[in-house]
């Protein structure tokens, strides 16, 4: 005889605690969840409806400080101050938020931990692309239901923004500019009227007090759609710029490496700041086209060489050195990554790199296991 056991609520959210405690990349209110319990206790500031925290601490969260009892906020973001600041004051008002910036400035970084902190859900997501339809803005439909019983509302099936509308939270549009312009417009009533009408029933959504979106943006990659006039003027841009110093970009890696080597499990490694420090310069040398010195003008490849390819290359040298070698990170674990990095155009870029390698990288003193590594996976 076969018996059935109904979970109990101990044990089913105890698998719901393991299921989130094996998330490869857990949700930023999940990873940051003790960091955004300590900031609710103690905001004692004005906080706008339906907001988690005040703009203060949602500014804290995302630059991190140290809190009165001592709790460490750690950074998510680097950089100005000022950036963070009108970016939350944005949210704060009708305004909706569009951050703008070249691929690796973090834009989807700081979208999902605003949306964490101020709405505490990050999830009310849509990611742009080419064939992304209106529906994923706007509404779709459960057509079993719609065929059997017609047009209604439990046949409607909301989009991330419908979502947000409808409970006063903050949704998230990733990649704006792939999205085509027709559907991109979609949102110009949402933005302005603060209303999604839905014509087969003759009803609408009003957006409730607490609502407001954010949307990431760039324009220097391919299949761009340029966002209208009237579209562009719904929202208050924030443009996040570069990292302006080596240093700053050589924390930022540093940081992310080292959160993503914990969730990876990758083991604990010896320093590798200086591995880092050189992987920077690189990037940096060859975005900016001249050398550290400003002595040697450089041609710039095609790809972006951003923070974030540098955390990326930084981390699969760490697991290389980790299973393969030594656990050291060392030139060779990381030069096969940069060359994936700087040679997306293997005509061109291939010969900007080569020219970099013998013109700059081969003179530098203390750069030639560096070198050596790099020839090597050249060939």
């Amino acid at each position: 005889m076969t018996v059935s056991v109904e979970p109990t609520e101990k044990s089913a959210a105890s698998a719901g605690d393991q299921g989130a405690a094996q998330a490869l990349r857990p949700h930023a209110e999940d990873a940051f969840a003790a960091e955004l319990a300590a900031l609710a206790a103690q905001d004692d500031r004005p906080r706008p409806e339906r907001w988690r925290l005040s703009p203060w601490a949602v500014a804290t969260y995302l630059l991190g400080g140290t809190l009165p009892d001592g709790t460490v906020i750690t950074p998510k973001y680097v950089g100005p101050r000022r950036i963070v600041e009108v970016a939350v004051t944005t949210l704060a008002t009708d305004r909706a938020l569009l951050l703008l910036g070249v691929p690796g400035t973090a834009k989807t970084w700081v979208s999902e931990h605003l949306a964490a902190a101020v709405s505490g859900d990050s999830t009310l997501l849509v990611q742009g692309t080419a064939g992304t339809p209106e529906e994923a803005i706007r509404y779709g439909w459960n057509y079993a239901r719609l065929l059997a019983h017609g047009p209604s509302r439990d046949a409607l099936v909301p989009s991330p923004v419908m979502r947000a509308m409808s409970e006063g939270m903050t949704a998230r549009v990733e990649e704006l500019t792939r999205i085509p312009a027709d559907v991109q417009d979609t949102l110009i009533t949402i933005l302005s009227e603060k209303t999604l009408p839905i014509p087969e029933l003759g009803q609408e959504v009003q957006a409730v007090r607490g609502f407001n979106l954010i949307a990431t943006a760039n324009d220097r990659d391919r299949g761009v759609n340029d966002l209208s006039s009237a579209l562009r003027r719904r929202f208050n841009t924030v443009v996040l710029p570069l990292p302006h110093s080596a240093e700053a970009e050589v924390d930022i890696v540093s940081r992310r490496v080292d959160q993503m080597g914990r969730s990876l499990d990758l083991p604990a490694a010896p320093d590798g700041t200086d591995e880092i420090r050189r992987i920077v310069t690189v990037f940096r040398e060859l975005r900016s086209g001249v050398t550290e010195d400003g002595r040697t003008k450089l041609k710039s490849p095609s790809g972006t060489l951003s923070t974030a390819e540098a955390i990326s290359v930084v981390t699969s040298g760490i697991a290389l050195a980790a299973h393969f070698g030594d656990g050291v990170l060392r030139p060779s674990d990381v030069a096969a990554g940069i060359l994936g990095a700087v040679v997306r155009d293997p005509a061109a870029d291939r010969v900007i790199w080569q020219e970099y390698l013998e013109a700059v990288v081969r003179e530098r003193d203390g750069w030639k296991d560096f070198y050596r590594a790099c020839r090597e996976v050249s060939v």
